[in-house]
């Protein structure tokens, strides 16, 4: 699976772009704030509906423009396919899969799959467990139609119940209406929690793998699920906060407080690990992902690196490029000079400037 080809319309500081990829590797290198980074979200966007910033629509429109489009047309088991985006400022978006409008965007979830990988990645292991709970649901909302279902169905049961614990604060009498929306949450909630427990499973066997080559096994790594609450718990929990729900206004257990530990020789690093140790965690993380895209979808990803080679010291860069050499990949940089003294052929480069992209010969 590769990407052929992206058109681009008052996309960010595009005004229009056309840019034809190589299945190998594309590197596109240029000063900062020239339109590398919008580029490959304009990729990822394609792949997932959303921003990897968390932009919202009318974010990503051409400062003066009423709407964007993007054309993306990548080619799957022989098969080509293309996808249409217009971004709208005051609509929600429009999504057409080989000219077929779509109504939900999970219908597009999964068509593409793409890893994504950038230098706040680099902090995921020690930021806040709000970042990895959004690595796990967008990973494995790629690879599974249910879960994204679960996901969707407990996000909407969650709004729900706290609008209606703010309402019994005010009046009470609504508060036996709660039942019926607990036991809805509490099925979904606990499908989810099961899907996440068997995907870190798998995550944490890859990881040691790919973390003992990283540091030639003196460190052992190992990946635990935090649930905040078990299947067994979840119901009795529940019920057992609803006067402390009723007076915070919010659902104070369940999956969406879920988090993931990262520990080396028993020692959790997302508190104590040193900064080596948590990129070296998050670099293998992101390498697993790659693993089980693989695996479970039945082909390779599309990976796109924002810059990232840069924050990274020479072992671990060689050590991601090496494994990466059978995928397709798109990296921003700023300079050649990495990738033409050493170690990597390039497929295509691109000089990007001022939102305008053209082919370089190094």
């Amino acid at each position: 699976m590769f990407v052929e080809s992206i058109q681009l319309n008052n996309y960010r500081n595009y005004d229009s772009a056309d840019v034809t990829f190589s299945p190998g590797v594309n590197i596109f290198f240029g000063d900062n704030a020239q339109g590398k980074t919008n580029l490959l979200e304009a990729v990822y966007l394609s792949g997932t509906s959303r921003s990897h910033r968390g932009s919202r629509d009318r974010e990503l429109i051409r400062f003066g423009a009423d709407e964007a489009h993007i054309r993306l047309f990548f080619k799957k088991k022989d098969l080509s396919h293309r996808l249409d985006f217009h971004l709208k400022q005051r609509k929600a978006k429009g999504i057409a899969i080989d000219g077929v409008p779509i109504k939900r965007t999970s219908e597009l979830l999964g068509l593409l799959p793409i890893v994504f990988f950038s230098p706040e990645d680099l902090s995921m292991i020690k930021n806040g467990p709000a970042m990895r709970r959004k690595f796990l649901d967008m990973e494995m909302s790629q690879l599974d139609r249910v879960y994204l279902q679960y996901l969707s169905n407990y996000n909407r049961l969650l709004g729900e119940r706290n609008n209606l614990l703010k309402q019994i604060a005010v009046f009470p009498q609504l508060r036996e209406t709660l039942d019926g929306w607990d036991e809805q949450l509490i099925e979904t909630g606990e499908n989810i929690i099961r899907k996440r427990e068997a995907f870190i499973g798998r995550i944490d066997e890859m990881m040691r793998e790919i973390h003992g080559k990283l540091t030639g096994s003196q460190e052992n790594m190992q990946v635990r699920y935090e649930q905040n609450v078990t299947v067994e718990a979840f119901r009795e929990t529940l019920w057992s906060r609803r006067d402390r729900d009723i007076r915070t206004g919010t659902t104070s257990v369940g999956p969406h407080r879920d988090d993931m530990a990262f520990f080396i020789n028993e020692v959790d690093i997302r508190r104590f690990g040193s900064q080596g140790q948590q990129r070296t965690a998050a670099l293998a993380l992101k390498l697993s992902e790659i693993r089980l895209i693989e695996q479970i979808a039945g082909d390779k990803p599309i990976l796109l690196l924002d810059d990232v080679l840069s924050e990274l010291d020479s072992h671990r860069q060689n050590y991601l490029l090496e494994n990466i050499s059978d995928i397709q990949t798109m990296i921003s940089c700023t300079g050649l000079d990495d990738f033409v003294n050493t170690r990597m052929h390039l497929d295509k480069v691109f000089y990007v400037e001022r939102g305008s992209v053209r082919e370089y010969t190094p």
